[in-house]
């Protein structure tokens, strides 16, 4: 057993200090419906449509954990799910009043949400709804927030992946979710946010996730430097390519919820971005699998899986906007573009192992770029045509919302990657790194077997052929 430093006592310490913290908030009612003002449909909907969302966390480990080298397969899936409990706590404490609290700002442009508006959750149990989800409770829609939150910092896992210091990540989560996730969400979807009021549309995280995510994973990737076996470029095969295939489908099937939820209720719209959702992916899939073949490729699974992940992320900030017969165009465009910057990618220095950059950052720009030309008031009446229906004012609206977030969630974020590393090192040793991280920082290992009888009648493991 190794010998514990301070480091090592520090989070615990913070978890401990929040926890005696929250003793002194009190607890409240839950919520009351004296107005009548609540559908019990929609508030159904959106408490399944969080667990969907939800689900997509321990999917996405699934995705990662099966792409990597075998003997980082145990380290992935944890820094992925690891979030689930992070973000969550962050969250309550003080996330959801810096995403949606009472707006800060200049002139009535909202920068950041005021901290001590949800603190710990103090009056959302009980409090009005959300100004735009007046049908379900503020509660409900605090928890739906919160699983967006969770995930997008766990996105990131994938580009710095097999070299990364499980702790450093850890505090990389809480920074990340504190300094770029909370104010690009309340830019974006509080009312007062000075995107929102730009006119910049992102029906359910096209920036305020996956862009943001993508150039978070762009900025580790450029300050954690190469793999070794990047350098010397070894082909390292998936470890578990059926965990992609799994992690794919529960990540298909949470998008329902993360899409058609964002419609915060059960109606028209929800079930529209429930079709453009799997309209997307479908094309996405496939467009990117036939592509490989035109290039020379065999059509694979792990094609058809990356595909289709990249089409859930383009459709995303379109959902609610655009028609499902466009969706397929969405779908089949974003795969083809994110598969060219993934080959491009390939030839550089850049060792984004996962390929997050190429697939949740540019499928999200991608996104947000055709909403701004598919958008139709047809769809939703509450927005104006895209630049395809004569619409030339959403386009510039996107253009510049893309612009700014690229910019502040890459610069933030080399920057908390820079910070955590003069406070604890981020990369594990070159040691650390050629054992794995399963070993080296969990004392776990992945072993793919399957248990047969020997000829004494005892159990043996007996690895499979990959």
């Amino acid at each position: 057993m190794k010998k514990t430093s301070f480091q090592d006592y520090l989070p615990f310490l913070l978890l401990a200090v929040v926890a005696i913290f929250a003793l002194f908030v009190p607890g409240e009612l839950p919520f009351a419906d004296p107005k009548g003002q609540y559908n019990t449909g929609d508030v159904a909907w959106i408490l399944v449509a969080s667990c969907l969302v939800f689900l997509m966390t321990p999917g996405l480990s699934f995705f990662y954990g099966g792409m990597v080298n075998r003997k980082n397969v145990i380290s992935t899936l944890v820094q992925s799910f690891i979030a689930a409990g992070v973000v969550s706590i962050v969250w309550v404490a003080v996330g959801f009043s810096l995403a949606f609290g009472k707006s800060m700002g200049v002139n009535g442009f909202g920068l950041i949400g005021d901290p001590s508006t949800f603190l710990f959750f103090r009056g959302v149990p009980s409090g009005e709804p959300w100004s735009l989800a007046t049908t379900i409770p503020l509660l409900v829609f605090a928890l739906f927030q919160m699983k967006f939150a969770v995930i997008t910092p766990a996105l990131v896992v994938g580009a710095v992946a097999e070299r990364i210091r499980f702790t450093s990540y850890v505090l990389f989560m809480v920074l990340f979710s504190l300094l770029v996730y909370a104010p690009i969400a309340h830019w974006t979807w509080h009312p007062d946010g000075f995107l929102f009021k730009l006119g910049v549309l992102d029906f359910a995280g096209g920036t305020v996730v996956h862009i943001s995510a993508g150039c978070a994973a762009l900025a580790g990737v450029l300050v954690l430097k190469r793999r070794k076996d990047h350098i010397e470029k070894k082909e390292l095969q998936p470890a578990n390519i059926p965990f992609v295939l799994l992690g794919t489908g529960l990540l298909w099937f949470g998008w329902f919820g993360f899409n058609a939820g964002s419609a915060l209720g059960a109606n028209g719209l929800a079930a529209s971005a429930f079709a453009t959702t799997n309209t997307a992916a479908a094309a996405a899939g496939l467009s990117w699998i036939f592509f490989d073949v035109i290039r020379g490729r065999k059509p694979s699974a792990l094609g058809f899986c990356i595909g289709a992940v990249v089409g859930l992320v383009a459709i995303t900030p379109a959902a609610g906007y655009v028609g499902i017969p466009q969706s397929i165009m969405i779908g089949f465009a974003s795969a083809i573009v994110s598969n060219l910057v993934a080959h491009y990618k390939s030839k550089t220095a850049i060792d984004d192992t996962l390929d997050v950059f190429p697939c949740h950052g540019v499928g999200g720009m991608v996104g947000m770029l055709l909403t701004g030309i598919f958008a139709s008031k047809n769809v939703n009446g509450a927005i104006s045509d895209g630049l395809f229906y004569g619409g030339f004012e959403l386009f510039k609206n996107q253009v510049i919302g893309l612009v700014i977030v690229v910019i502040y969630s890459f610069v933030v974020s080399y920057g908390i990657f820079k910070l955590i590393n003069m406070i604890h090192p981020l990369r594990v040793s070159d040691e650390e790194e050629a054992l794995g991280l399963d070993a080296t920082q969990h004392n776990e290992q992945y072993h793919p077997a399957m248990m047969s009888v020997a000829d004494n009648g005892t159990l043996k493991e007996e690895q499979l052929i990959h």
